[in-house]
């Protein structure tokens, strides 16, 4: 039975478990912490900062890959100097650790992304603000998610606590500073690639955020057939192959209101716009992660339905219940909706959960995800 061991033990570790113990594959996790959402597949409890903790989890597993992409380099490096397989590996991975590092190598690759600079100072940042309208986003290049380390600046006293933080490190670090991007929606392009290098590419789909965190997910995105969809799968397989990624990568795009598509972030991992795929597609990105980092034929990627749409639980009851005390009216109500719980107590913001719908109308599709959902984040 092949062996893959999961660094961090979040809800992607979780949800790659039923996929693989299908495929008579084991899963071992190594989870930061005792009651992790992975926490029944966890083999180790350790610090993924940690060398040794992470060699020793490491030992007996046939391929490293991973939860989140915190992983530092040095104790990437010494997994494959151990002669540990890890995919994706610390040179594909030091790309979604590093903003600037990754904008630098996408533009390398000719690929498109917004205007972008680095600032080191207020008057670096004023600069470029001058010479974009006024306006800018400015991200911390390492450590940000769900629009945590991401503002919209108009002045530099806006992220001056970032530049006193960069004076105090005194290693000379960097601010990315990008132009403030004027686009109709946000799509994310899923592809998976093998080391061998076959690639398969999902639908492109919309997602739509609210505080900085993705709420749904639209799966095709509407009105995408034909150049969008190709321009997108396109930009996705150029990624995987110019960055050598191995498993699932998530492309995060912009649809400009000119009609261009523009990179914004990038995942190596199953990702929170590819949750659809477990009810929506032939094959989930968990089982198609899990099949690309052991070098296996990869699945179609085709849909079961015309629309799925994915919506996030976000925060749980506000009444203080738990999520399974509203399961048997949730379950009556909306039979064809699918919960899936990442056993994560609840906590204004955070994702507890996802509900998918598939079926044959959008807009019925869409109701009946949102009033799914709806029973987790209301009395």
């Amino acid at each position: 039975m092949p062996r893959v061991g999961v660094i961090g033990g979040g809800q992607l570790a979780r949800m790659m478990v039923p996929e693989a113990l299908e495929l008579g594959i084991e899963i071992r996790v190594l989870a930061e912490a005792e009651g992790a959402p992975a926490s029944i597949a966890a083999t180790a409890v350790g610090d993924y900062r940690d060398v040794d903790a992470v060699l020793s989890f490491a030992a007996d597993v046939d391929v490293v890959t991973f939860d989140h992409e915190h992983v530092p380099q040095h104790v990437l490096r010494a997994l494959e100097d151990s002669g540990t397989v890890v995919r994706p590996g610390p040179d594909a991975l030091l790309y979604a650790q590093d903003k600037i590092l990754m904008r630098r190598r996408l533009q390398e690759l000719g690929l498109p992304v917004p205007e972008w600079t680095t600032a080191s100072s207020p008057e670096d940042l004023e600069r470029f603000l001058a010479d974009h309208g006024g306006s800018a986003v400015v991200k911390t290049p390492r450590g940000g998610y769900d629009g945590k380390g991401v503002r919209v600046v108009r002045a530099a006293a806006d992220v001056a606590d970032w530049f006193a933080a960069l004076d105090e490190d005194g290693n000379g670090g960097e601010l990315l500073v990008e132009e403030l991007v004027a686009f109709r929606r946000e799509l994310a392009q899923l592809v998976a690639r093998r080391p061998s290098g076959q690639i398969e590419a999902w639908p492109v789909v919309e997602t739509i955020q609210r505080d900085g965190v993705c709420a749904e997910v639209l799966a095709p995105a509407p009105a995408s057939a034909g150049r969008v969809a190709d321009v997108a799968a396109q930009i996705a397989v150029d990624v995987a192959e110019g960055l050598g990624v191995t498993g699932v990568l998530a492309v995060e795009l912009f649809e400009t209101d000119d009609d261009r598509l523009l990179v914004n972030e990038l995942a190596m991992r199953p990702h929170n716009s590819g949750h659809w795929t477990q009810n929506g597609s032939t094959t989930s990105q968990f089982e198609q992660h899990v099949r690309a980092v052991l070098d296996l034929p990869l699945g179609a990627t085709g849909t079961v339905a015309p629309w799925s749409v994915m919506v996030n639980v976000l925060g749980g009851p506000t009444d203080g219940s738990a999520l399974v005390d509203h399961y048997p009216a949730m379950l009556d109500r909306h039979p064809t909706a699918k919960m899936h719980a990442y056993g994560k107590s609840p906590r204004p913001g955070r994702k507890l959960g996802h509900v998918n719908v598939a079926g044959e109308e959008l807009d019925q599709v869409v109701y009946e995800a949102r009033a799914a959902a709806a029973f987790f984040t209301t009395p």
